[in-house]
């Protein structure tokens, strides 16, 4: 794919001789499609809401590779086919998917003169379906969204806007962000050229300021997002450290977190997709400081910083700037804003300064490049070039590299864009992002521990020999199809940043032959581009990135997204029949096996692990090789520190950024923030965020205590002690039990009362709990049992455990109670919405749905309250038969996982911070700055 030859070809109506690629077959064969080398089989897609059993979405007969998961099928099905469902419109193979994206790109290929020869244009044809259908790489989502279809040709998932200091161009950036979350991407900008709160206006007024501005953009993002656009709005917000109004800025979403734990406490539905959450701002966006490296050697020397005029240019303000560094830190703490973006780093590495700087990012940081811009982007599927003998097909990686950017820079060509001004940037500069995706499970697979030296290396081998191979195959590209529009503006910085990542090449320090192998490769990949850019200029601007890779990653059945290492070590598995299985992950026997274990011990640790979730203590595994299979999260997580290095490793082989977020656990403090932070930019990052778990639901706010009248205290004297009484229950009484979800966690609540009045007794029990919490909880049961039955008023508990904090946390089942603080909260809101009256309630806080919409609504929540009990009253209480004993344990359906997360959650005894998906309730995972759906592909961002 390398050679070119002579060919005649026309461009824009025009006949011209120019250059073809002459294209090499490498994964078919001559006169065989790439399609016919397949087994193929029909599949049924049905997909449910787990939470209520309602259907998503149906189509039946559907056709896929065999040797594509049932997971992948019922995403690339219900996301990706079009047509409307029921009709002869409606795609019902993957071979029509594929054909619609692979035949628009080779058509548009071979109009534009990339090919020697019609010849060619078939072998890039039958190369590019074979890569596609044997998920080696996807294309991100608006492709298979768009391209073939009558509707607009948008192929891009990121975009970057711009903002000036006028009303017009601020009411044009609400116009053309609502643009582009309608089409189901995401986009970010700079507000740093709107003036400060504290600057006047032409007519002498005082200037609202870019935090105001943010409000209205937010509420439009909020509402588009409730449209019912193909996913959510995904928006990045930067404001520069300079700005005078910056510390409003870093906390502007603290703030509003405290708000939202005032309300919920309140008992207002403030759940994703609640009803009043709606009043909560700014959070539709990922914000983010642009720091400068001037303002972080005044965070190091501990210096003054100064914050400047927009529009004199003048210092205003003069801060300390590591009490204002301090600031970002805390803020991003309490509630995982803002991130920061290393500006002079960024700028450093930008091929077109002389057309403008770059300023702003992508909602998820990875793409940065001009304003006005976008990029589409694709990702390479790392474990199909892992040979059976572990070794890396080194050949292979590098031809399909060469095949993507070639689709890729022809998608621009046919491209349609949201805006005027991004499509004349875009078609300008021709910006690229070729990532990967699995880079996790290929490390643990070959035997390399993630937060490890050799893990390291082999990630920057990687990507060095991508971005290499990319921008090579884009400087043939220019001696094909011409240059960039911009490139020969930008030639000179263009040429500095490219010997910039060579020389990063060259200072790679290798540890295994794996790793040498491909830095080899990747010498000589950098060696033939900077001699090929320098004849010929290059296609694209911007080459690769690192982006989250939620849906595609799917698609593509891999276990791991983006940069990511494993989730957890044990998956739930969809199966084409019906229903699912749990699944050790395929990549630990091999691993186990590059270890040196003998095939017994690898069973034996492999049915260890399926049973635990982890490695400690599995038989026969040597602790120094636990570190191998260290994931995200679990009872052996990646430090932080093991993430911001591995960033670190690959950045300098990237042309963008990372779409990553450092994942620190619930005790960090705000000095390790401010140490990752700080290590970002020693380390030479691009953009970082950090996510300290729960911090999303910070503590709750004090609870109000009822007054206690003050007592005259006694004279001393001699009194009588009369010990309580145990009113025992009936060997025969009434009960009830309830079922319950808490933040993914189930369990059942067994209620007995006496036949007169009163509750008497409580079971409580969990779901798949292990010995120990089993026996905390029904030692807790017995307590609190005996108590009520020596006479302790239910209120008391009531009051003391309502508000209480741990995990699980979250979202409920329950609709009189959609959010609980912990599983405690839970129970004993539910107690006294059941047993105790509206007074005793109302004193306590503890309302029912029914009093609450009516107290909002000016009307007595009493009146409520007695209704509800008079219905209660004249139904039949029911009742069971059961002997007098101490609290015992009610019996439990077998309640299993509905996705991985839930799975890891279950094994690994810890809660994952991350939230439902509002179209089919399974509980998203992280995937880079994201999250992803496993049910149903669904994002929280751009990926």
């Amino acid at each position: 794919m390398t050679e070119t030859t002579s060919g005649a070809s026309a461009r824009k109506g025009k006949q011209s001789q120019r250059k073809g690629l002459k294209m090499q077959r490498i994964f078919t064969t001559p006169g065989v499609h790439p399609y016919d080398e397949i087994e193929w089989e029909r599949r049924d897609v049905v997909m449910t809401n787990w939470r209520d059993g309602s259907v998503n979405f149906e189509q039946h007969g559907v056709e896929f590779p065999a040797a594509w998961s049932m997971n992948a099928t019922q995403i690339v099905a219900s996301k990706y086919f079009r047509g409307a469902l029921g009709t002869p419109e409606r795609e019902w193979s993957l071979k029509q998917l594929v054909d619609r994206v692979a035949g628009t790109y080779t058509q548009t290929g071979l109009r534009y003169g990339y090919f020697a020869t019609d010849d060619d244009a078939e072998v890039f044809d039958h190369e590019l379906k074979y890569a596609l259908v044997h998920q080696l790489f996807s294309f991100n989502s608006p492709v298979w969204f768009n391209v073939g279809t009558a509707s607009q040709q948008q192929v891009s998932a990121c975009f970057i806007l711009s903002v000036d200091d006028t009303m017009e161009s601020i009411l044009d950036w609400y116009k053309e962000e609502g643009i582009i979350f309608k089409g189901g991407s995401g986009a970010g900008v700079n507000l740093s050229r709107i003036r400060s709160s504290s600057e006047l206006l032409s007519s002498g007024g005082t200037a609202s300021g870019p935090v105001s501005f943010m409000r209205g953009a937010d509420a439009s993002a909020g509402t588009i997002k409730s449209g019912g656009a193909t996913r959510r709005a995904a928006k990045m917000v930067v404001l520069d450290v300079d700005h005078p109004d910056v510390e409003e800025f870093i906390e502007t979403k603290a703030r509003e977190e405290h708000k939202i734990r005032a309300l919920r406490d309140a008992g207002f539905d403030v759940d994703l997709g609640g009803s009043d959450i709606v009043s909560v701002q700014y959070q539709n966006a990922n914000n983010s400081v642009r720091v400068s490296d001037a303002f972080m050697r005044a965070v190091e020397s501990g210096s003054e910083f100064h914050l400047t005029s927009r529009t004199t240019g003048e210092s205003v303000v003069t801060v300390d700037a590591p009490t204002l560094f301090r600031k970002m830190a805390t803020a991003a703490w309490e509630c995982a804003d803002p991130g920061l973006q290393y500006d002079d780093t960024i700028n450093d590495w930008h091929t077109a300064p002389e057309s403008g700087r770059i300023s702003a990012s992508n909602p998820c940081s990875e793409y940065v490049h001009l304003d006005n811009s976008s990029c589409n982007l694709a990702s390479i599927n790392l474990l199909k070039f892992l040979r059976p003998d572990d070794t890396f097909d080194v050949e292979r990686f590098v031809k399909l590299t060469e095949l993507v950017i070639t689709a890729m820079d022809i998608s621009i060509t046919f491209a349609d864009f949201p805006t005027d001004k991004i499509a004349e940037t875009t078609r300008a500069f021709r910006q690229l992002g070729i990532g990967y995706a699995n880079l996790g499970a290929l490390l643990m697979a070959t035997g390399h521990a993630y937060d490890s030296d050799g893990g390291r290396a082999l990630a920057a081998a990687i990507t060095s020999l991508m971005t290499g191979t990319a921008y090579k195959r884009s400087a043939e590209l220019a001696g094909i199809v011409g240059p960039y529009e911009g490139y020969a503006k930008n030639a000179e910085p263009h040429k500095r940043v490219m010997r910039k990542h060579a020389a990063a090449n060259d200072d790679l320090r290798t540890i295994h032959e794996m790793d040498r192998d491909i830095v080899a490769a990747a010498t000589r990949e950098w060696e033939g581009c900077l001699k090929t850019g320098e004849r010929n200029g290059w296609r694209n601007a911007q080459a690769s990135l690192l982006a989250p890779t939620g849906t595609i990653g799917f698609m593509m059945d891999c276990d791991t997204t983006g940069i990511e290492p494993d989730f957890s070590l044990v998956k739930y598995k969809k199966l084409v029949g019906g229903g699912s299985m749990q699944i050790v992950n395929q990549a630990i026997p091999r691993a186990l096996k590059n270890l040196g274990y003998p095939q017994e011990q690898i069973e034996a640790i492999v049915e260890y692990i399926s049973e635990n979730g982890h490695v400690v203590d599995a038989p026969g595994l040597r602790p120094e090789h636990y570190e191998v299979f260290d994931c995200a999260m679990g009872t052996r997580y990646i430090e932080p520190m093991g993430h911001v290095k591995m960033m670190a490793a690959v950045q300098p082989f990237l042309s963008g950024a990372i779409s990553k977020t450092v994942n620190v656990p619930e005790e960090a403090t705000v000095e390790d923030f401010e140490r990752i932070y700080f290590e970002g930019w020693k380390l030479g990052l691009k953009a970082l965020a950090v996510y300290r778990d729960n911090c999303k639901v910070g503590q709750p706010l004090s609870t109000a205590k009822s007054e206690e009248a003050e007592q005259t205290k006694p004279e001393p004297q001699v009194v009588e002690v009369h010990r309580p009484i145990r009113r025992r229950l009936p060997k025969k009484r009434p009960s009830e039990t309830i079922s319950f979800s808490v933040g993914g966690a189930e369990g059942y609540i067994t209620a007995g009362s006496y036949p007169d009045d009163g509750l008497g007794e409580v079971f409580m029990k969990l779901g798949k709990q292990g010995s120990t919490l089993a026996g905390v909880m029904d030692a807790f049961s017995i307590a609190i049992s005996i108590a009520l039955q020596y006479g302790v008023p239910l209120e008391t508990y009531v009051e003391k455990f309502t508000n209480m904090r741990f995990d699980p946390a979250g979202m409920t089942d329950d609709p009189d109670i959609r959010m609980a603080q912990s599983v405690v909260d839970y129970i004993f809101r539910r107690l006294a919405l059941d047993y105790l009256s509206y007074e005793e309630r109302a004193a306590l806080g503890v309302l029912s749905a029914e009093e609450r919409a009516a107290q909002a609504a000016g009307e007595d929540p009493a009146q409520v309250a007695a209704q509800v009990e008079s219905y209660a009253q004249s139904a039949p209480l029911a009742g069971r038969d059961d002997t007098e004993h101490e609290p015992d344990e009610p019996a439990l359906e077998d309640v299993g996982a509905h996705d991985t997360t839930e799975l890891a959650e279950t094994k690994g005894g810890f809660t994952a911070d991350a939230p439902l998906c509002v179209t089919c309730g399974t509980k998203m995972r992280p995937s880079g700055s994201c999250y992803v759906c496993e049910g149903c592909g669904s994002t929280s961002g751009c990926s």
